[in-house]
């Protein structure tokens, strides 16, 4: 398959898609403020519904931090999540819809005529926020780091535990950093063109 048909050159389609994999150890070098910094002032223009911003990060950088969140993760999480130089929480607002008014601006009036069901906010911020995490994650690889990103956790628990507002829905636990030594498991195949795509 040629990579002639995409502007982005072949290097970068390496570094954000066809070399880059999900990392289960990492080395030692910190990851710093203003490396997430930079990965956020990127990726917060990826499209969502209503320009929604649902998505909010809790860094986990402290031990004590690392110890409450660990306790929530799968067994099989646990220890690179321990070994990671940074972890990020991803999580949804389901209140998002307060901030329409300025981030919808030509049309205000979306917060109440699409979003005053708490059922439909819950839905569509863990859409519009996975959407967002997603985009996170290539942001970190397009700062030449590594993502571990993780769903084997108690959701509930760590919503309770960071968030404690009944107000936030945990989407994913991401461990960043450079990758460290055996970072990654065989490459998994993936679907045919033909297999996914169809025309009508």
């Amino acid at each position: 398959m040629t990579t002639d048909a995409l502007v982005l050159d072949a290097a970068a389609q390496d570094l954000l898609f066809r070399e880059a994999r999900t990392a289960n150890t990492f080395t030692d070098e910190p990851v710093t403020e203003e490396q997430v910094q930079a990965i956020y002032e990127l990726v917060k223009y990826g499209p969502t519904a209503f320009n929604q911003q649902p998505l909010r990060v809790v860094l986990v950088r402290s031990t004590e931090g690392r110890e409450r969140l660990v306790q929530h993760l799968a067994d099989g999480n646990k220890a690179k999540t321990a070994a990671a130089p940074l972890v990020a929480i991803l999580a949804a607002d389901n209140e998002f819809h307060e901030e329409l008014p300025t981030q919808f601006p030509h049309f205000p009036q979306a917060k109440d005529v699409f979003f005053s069901e708490r059922s439909v906010r819950e839905q569509s911020a863990k859409l519009n926020g996975a959407l967002q995490a997603a985009y996170f994650i290539i942001g970190v690889r397009a700062a030449g780091l590594a993502a571990g990103p993780m769903t084997g956790y108690d959701a509930e628990g760590i919503n309770k535990e960071f968030f404690g507002d009944g107000e936030h829905s945990v989407l994913a636990v991401v461990n960043i950093g450079k990758p460290g030594d055996d970072a990654w498991f065989p490459r998994s195949p993936r679907l045919a063109y033909d297999e996914v795509v169809t025309t009508v």
